[in-house]
């Protein structure tokens, strides 16, 4: 009978245990998903779901700084790639003490565009989440140079 009950008590232990991981796993991702700016078990608004089926006018025909010293610049985007940073023969040139001279680049693949971080100090970032590889940059999302803040505009 003390086999038996020494036993249970085990497992009831082991039951608890995992019980107390599971919980805290839980909460790391809650606590993960509000630090990334969405409510638990939040979804995208529809507008930012929908796919849209007319290609044309959906493609970035302009770089647009949103914020930062340089807000309001509009550079026209052709094929080549855009260099951002404070070097003079960047094409983005930014006098902010955050960028690095070589911060970023801006290069196009087909319609679409690709953010990539030169291995800057202070990191590229994609609304939000640092760039460690090239990025796809859809229309309209913030990327993050330093202190300043860029947009692709159709």
């Amino acid at each position: 009978m003390q086999g038996l009950v020494l036993q249970l008590t085990r497992a009831g232990f082991l039951l608890l245990l995992w019980l107390a991981v599971w919980l805290v796993v839980n909460t790391l991702r809650a606590d993960a998903r509000l630090a990334s700016g969405l409510r638990p078990r939040q979804r995208a608004p529809r507008a930012e779901r929908r796919v849209f089926s007319r290609r044309g006018d959906r493609v970035a025909k302009y770089l647009v700084v949103t914020h930062g010293p340089l807000a309001n610049t509009r550079i026209t985007l052709g094929n080549q790639p855009v260099l951002i940073g404070r070097a003079d023969d960047s094409t983005l040139v930014l006098t902010d003490d955050y960028a690095s001279t070589r911060h970023a680049r801006l290069s196009r693949d087909g319609d679409e565009w690709y953010v990539e971080d030169l291995g800057s100090t202070n990191g590229t970032y994609l609304d939000r989440n640092k760039v460690t590889a090239p990025t796809r940059v859809p229309l309209g999302t913030s990327v993050r140079v330093g202190k300043t803040v860029i947009e692709l505009r159709p």
